[in-house]
C-alpha cells in the first residue's frame, strides 16, 4: 500500500508516551501506523481525543513487546485482537490488522491478517479507514482522503453489507454526518439505513445510549435528526425523539453541548414514559432523576419563588428546566434574569441540626426529619431570611 499523501508530524504523534509505544512495537520489525479519528480529526485540525494504532504483529505479541519495553498492556479485546497500552494518564488502543469471518449485526468473529486493504474493507466508514505512519505519510486505501475533504460520510464499500455486520452503523452513520458532513448524506448509505432500520432492535441499551448521545453532542445535530425521522428511521432508534423542535429551539439559547439535556427536550412524554427511555438506554440513575426533574413545572417568574426552586432542586435541574421552558419560546428574553439568578446562587444553610431536636429532648426517631422538614419549610417559605434564634423559636414551638 502505497502513501497518498503527507502532513508533517502533530505534537501528539511526537510526544514522549507516543513514541514510546511505537519504540516498543517497532521492536517486532513490523510497521505499526495510527488509523481512525486520530488521523481524521488531525487532517482535520481538530483535536484528537483518543490514539488508535494498527498494526500486523499478533495481540499476544505486542502484549510481550510493551511489557518488555516496562509498559502497561491491558488485554481490553483480545478476540478482536485489542490491546491498550497505559503510559501515565495516556491510553493508547492498539489492534492487529483483521478481518471479518462471522457477523451477526451485533458483535464479529476476525481472524487476523497482515492484510492493510483487508482491514480497512471492514471498517465503517472511508474516512475512518485512514491510516498515518508516524513520519506523517498518509494511506488510503478506501477513497476518504477526498472524502473527508468534501465532507461526505460513505460507508467503505456496500452500505447494506456494512450495516448488516453491525446495525449500530445506522447511528453512527447519522452521527458522523451529523459531526463531519456537508451538504446532503451520502443518498446510497441513507437507503441502506432507511431498508435496515429495524435491524437496531438487536442493539443494547448500551451501545444506542452512547452513539445517540454523541449525535446529540454535535453543534447542530438537529438537521440529521430531521432527515432520521422523515425516513422512519428515527422511530425505530428512540419512537419517543418527537421533539425536535424544542431541540432546536434549546440550541437556539444554549449553545453548550449537553447532550442530556438535549436529550430531556427531544423526548416527550409523562414521568412514566421517561422512565422507560431511560430504561430502554441504560442510563445511569442521576441521568434518569435529571431528565425527569428537568420535565418538571415552569420556573418561577418572581426572583423569591425562583430561589425556592433553585433550593429544592439544585442549579443544574433548575437550569435545565429553564432552558426547556425558553426552548418552547426562544424570543421571550425574560429567561435571561432567572438563569442570571442561577449564576449568581449560592445555596444558603438551614441553620438547624438533628442535634438541636435531640438538645429539646425529642427521642432518636423518623419524628427528629419531620420536625427539621417542617421548620426548614418555613424557613425556606421566608426566603430564607430566618436566622438560628427563629429557627430554634419555631422549632421549640412544634414540638
Amino acid at each position: 500500500m502505497r502513501a497518498v499523501d503527507r502532513i508533517e508530524p502533530r505534537r501528539w504523534m511526537t510526544c514522549k508516551s507516543t513514541t514510546a509505544v511505537l519504540a516498543a512495537l517497532a521492536a517486532a520489525g513490523a510497521p505499526a501506523r495510527f488509523v481512525g479519528g486520530c488521523v481524521r480529526d488531525s487532517l482535520l485540525d481538530r483535536p484528537v481525543q483518543d490514539v488508535d494504532i494498527a498494526t500486523p504483529t499478533p495481540p499476544d505479541e505486542v502484549i510481550w513487546l510493551l511489557t518488555e519495553a516496562s509498559i502497561k498492556a491491558v488485554a481490553t479485546g483480545l478476540a478482536h485482537g485489542t490491546v491498550t497500552a497505559v503510559i501515565g494518564r495516556a491510553h493508547f488502543e492498539i489492534t492487529t490488522l483483521r478481518r471479518d469471518v462471522e457477523t451477526d449485526g451485533r458483535r464479529a468473529k476476525v481472524a487476523f491478517t497482515k492484510d492493510w486493504a483487508a482491514d480497512a474493507a471492514r471498517r465503517d466508514f472511508t474516512i475512518n479507514a485512514l491510516y498515518l505512519d508516524p513520519d506523517g505519510a498518509i494511506y488510503d486505501p478506501t477513497g476518504g482522503l477526498a472524502d473527508l475533504r468534501a465532507g461526505r460520510v460513505r460507508f467503505v464499500g456496500d452500505a447494506a453489507a456494512r450495516i448488516r455486520e453491525d446495525y449500530l452503523r445506522i447511528l453512527r452513520f447519522f452521527r458522523f454526518h451529523a459531526h463531519y458532513g456537508r451538504g446532503e448524506v451520502d443518498r446510497a448509505g441513507l437507503e441502506a439505513c432507511r431498508a435496515l432500520a429495524a435491524g437496531v432492535a438487536s442493539l443494547s441499551g448500551e451501545r444506542l445510549q452512547g452513539e445517540l448521545l454523541r449525535l446529540l453532542g454535535a453543534a447542530d445535530p438537529t438537521p440529521v435528526l430531521r432527515l432520521m425521522a422523515a425516513e422512519g428511521i428515527l422511530a425505530h432508534i428512540l419512537p419517543e425523539a418527537i421533539r425536535i423542535e424544542r431541540l432546536a429551539g434549546l440550541i437556539e439559547v444554549d449553545r453548550a453541548t449537553d447532550p442530556l439535556r438535549r436529550l430531556a427536550a427531544l423526548v416527550a412524554g409523562d414521568d412514566v414514559t421517561l422512565i422507560q427511555v431511560a430504561g430502554r438506554l441504560r442510563l445511569a440513575n442521576r441521568a434518569r432523576d435529571r431528565m425527569l426533574a428537568a420535565q418538571g413545572a415552569l420556573p418561577a417568574a418572581d426572583p423569591p419563588a425562583a430561589r425556592r426552586q433553585l433550593y429544592r432542586l439544585g442549579v443544574e435541574a433548575y437550569r435545565d428546566r429553564v432552558l426547556l421552558a425558553w426552548a418552547e419560546a426562544p424570543g421571550d428574553r425574560r429567561f435571561e434574569s432567572l438563569l442570571r439568578l442561577a449564576d449568581d446562587w449560592r445555596r444558603p444553610d438551614f441553620p438547624l441540626l438533628g442535634t438541636d431536636v435531640l438538645a429539646l429532648g425529642v427521642e432518636r426517631g423518623p419524628r427528629i426529619g419531620r420536625l427539621l422538614g417542617a421548620v426548614e419549610d418555613w424557613w425556606v417559605d421566608g426566603d430564607f431570611q430566618a436566622g438560628r434564634a427563629d429557627c430554634l423559636a419555631r422549632l421549640k414551638a412544634s414540638i
